[in-house]
């Protein structure tokens, strides 16, 4: 492990399919390859194992869950074996007619499932298959404060500022904007869209997704600063390892007022009285 607030941050894509079994075999040789790369964390895609309903597969209805259920455990176990965290994109199943959650499940080092963060905003076609989420996740790699989301959510800037509140440092952030026909509005506000969040919160973010044609845009390594630290080559399978330094000083424009917006003092300086302030009808 290196030195505290500094890691290796693994963020893979591939071409996620409604097939859990061939899924688990991509993630396991990704797991594998970023392990040869002395990554600490390995990063997947929103439902990299399930398969995204909808897109991936038409339903969830008659889904193989125990299959699923064998697969995840099989990645907890390299998990232990590889000493990695894992984030990991699934479907996760509720009780009686409840739909299940889009899920990014948090597995530690020992293997355990130590956390779960459920899609909160679900998209209209979503909710036809998922049931939202209600909370949001973090935990600690190294004394850096991760947190989670999955793509929808990127649309809502409260919720990164729910994050930055809770002293996030790096975003793990998993989006399936792949398996289409054509190129659409995705792959030009993307990665701007998440550039923005990273500059206007000052924290890294992992953003992936899956590689399966037609992928809207590649997977991304963001710094605080909104510079992109690293990228894929879209619609091909790959891994990018960086090193995440936390340490590290870099461009903040927002860093002398952020706490203020925060706060809800929505403006820099002193304010001041004055009769030709206070009206805005006159030159």
């Amino acid at each position: 492990m290196p030195r505290r607030g500094v890691i290796r941050v693994a963020t893979c894509q591939f071409p996620v399919s409604g097939d859990a079994r061939r899924n688990g075999r991509w993630v396991r040789r990704q797991m594998a390859e970023a392990k040869r790369e002395r990554a600490d964390l390995v990063h997947f895609s929103e439902c990299a194992l399930s398969g995204y309903p909808g897109t991936d597969l038409p339903s969830l209805e008659g889904y193989d869950w125990a299959l699923l259920r064998a697969e995840t455990e099989a990645i907890c176990a390299l998990a232990r074996q590889n000493r990695q965290w894992v984030v990991l994109g699934s479907s996760h199943p509720l009780t009686g007619r409840h739909k299940p959650h889009n899920a990014l499940y948090v597995i530690d080092p020992t293997g355990r499932v130590m956390d779960r963060y459920d899609k909160c905003f679900c998209t209209g076609s979503d909710l036809n298959h998922y049931s939202p989420g209600d909370h949001l996740v973090t935990f600690t790699v190294n004394g850096i404060t991760c947190g989670l989301l999955i793509c929808y959510d990127v649309r809502f800037p409260e919720l990164y500022r729910e994050y930055k509140r809770a002293g996030v440092q790096l975003m793990l952030d998993s989006f399936h904007n792949a398996h289409g026909t054509a190129r659409g509005i995705w792959a030009d506000i993307m990665p701007p869209s998440l550039q923005c969040r990273a500059a206007t919160n000052y924290m890294w973010i992992s953003a992936n997704n899956s590689s399966a044609f037609y992928q809207q845009w590649p997977s991304l390594l963001i710094r605080p600063d909104g510079l992109v630290a690293a990228r894929l080559r879209r619609h091909r399978v790959g891994i990018t390892v960086n090193t995440v330094d936390t340490t590290a000083k870099m461009y903040d424009a927002a860093g002398a007022n952020r706490d203020r917006a925060l706060r809800g003092v929505l403006h820099s300086g002193r304010l001041v009285k004055d009769p030709r302030s206070s009206n805005r009808e006159a030159l």
